[in-house]
């Protein structure tokens, strides 16, 4: 019976297979070989077999490691504090009020807006000249007032945080809603009559039950974080200097920018081999435990 549904599994999902294989297996095929040679369009000449030395240059450059280093920490900082917020969320919307219907669809709204809209707004937001959010921090006399938010490295990174936990904590939100649904009211009933308070509940059993829809978030936001471009380049285009580079944004620059396709083809590998990774680390971590 396992056998069978396991190949009813795989025949369900093969067509779907075929069709990301016929889309991205030339372009990851064909960057894989520009990795290994000199490919760049500004010079004039064979594309020459370079063995490994793109990735050589890249992991020799103090520039590709500082903006590793850059990536992984806003990925540990953006996806631990957005779960927290998303979890709460969750909970929240979880619980039966008047509205709720209401409140769950409008969360979604920030989600539904593409990255660069929502970039941009929070650009300007954090504008101090056209924006309401150094306005309301003189209004009640916070920190931060009078502030050029985005000309300073910490200050760039925090307004980068802001913007892009609104759009994504809804989309953790929403999962980890949807895990909660399917967990039974009779077990949160067993343990009120075992004695148990809201947090025993909550960490004996809403965790756990919640591990498969938490590993699903995690995956995604984590991936999504890692590969963060987009409202890097909307915000601070990089800056202040490259105090806000990221390694897509850098590999952007390599391909697009200085049109170095060998250099570049080794960062997008790496950024593969890494996403991977991070992939195979969190299925492997978060898998339901079997008995």
């Amino acid at each position: 019976m396992a056998m069978s549904d396991r190949r009813l599994g795989y025949a369900l999902v093969a067509p779907l297979v075929v069709l990301l294989l016929a889309v991205t297996a030339y372009p990851l095929v064909y960057n894989l070989w520009n990795s290994f040679h000199h490919v760049n369009l500004s010079i004039a000449g064979p594309h020459a077999f370079a063995g490994v030395s793109n990735y050589t240059k890249m992991f020799g450059s103090g520039e590709w490691v500082t903006s590793l280093e850059r990536t992984a920490a806003f990925t540990a900082i953006s996806v631990f504090l957005e779960t927290i917020f998303a979890l709460g969320l969750a909970l929240m919307l979880h619980r039966r009020f008047r509205g709720r219907g209401l409140l769950r669809a409008a969360i979604l709204i920030p989600w539904a807006v593409p990255t660069v809209v929502s970039a941009t707004l929070w650009k300007t937001m954090f504008d101090p000249r056209s924006g309401f959010v150094d306005y309301l921090l003189g209004k009640f006399g916070l920190p931060g007032a009078h502030t050029t938010w985005l000309a300073g490295t910490w200050t760039s990174w925090t307004a980068i945080f802001v913007a892009d936990a609104w759009k994504n904590v809804p989309f953790i939100a929403i999962i980890l809603l949807a895990g909660l649904q399917v967990i039974p009211d009779e077990v949160y009933e067993a343990a009120r009559i075992d004695g148990a308070n809201a947090w025993q509940s909550f960490r004996k059993m809403t965790l756990p039950l919640l591990r498969p829809a938490l590993a699903v978030a995690l995956i995604f936001r984590t991936l999504q974080a890692f590969l963060v471009f987009d409202v890097i380049y909307i915000m601070t285009g990089g800056g202040p200097g490259t105090s806000t580079e990221t390694l897509s944004y850098l590999n952007w620059q390599t391909f697009l920018v200085n049109t170095d396709f060998g250099y570049g083809g080794a960062m997008s590998v790496m950024l593969v081999v890494i996403a991977l990774a991070i992939a195979g680390v969190y299925v492997k971590l978060l898998r339901p435990a079997t008995t």
